[in-house]
């Protein structure tokens, strides 16, 4: 793994752990009910910033 390869995975890392558990489960929720509403299940949706 190259240096820049470890960044962006640290980085991704301090992301995921700057969310509580509850807003979590908010993000899981929303996302589901968009993919239901639509009907693109198993579709990853676009991030969007929170």
């Amino acid at each position: 793994m190259s240096a820049a390869t470890g960044v962006v995975v640290a980085r991704a890392e301090r992301r995921r752990r700057a969310y509580t558990p509850e807003e979590i489960r908010v993000r899981l929720r929303n996302r589901h009910a968009e993919a239901t509403a639509t009907g693109v299940l198993g579709a990853a949706p676009p991030d969007k910033p929170a």
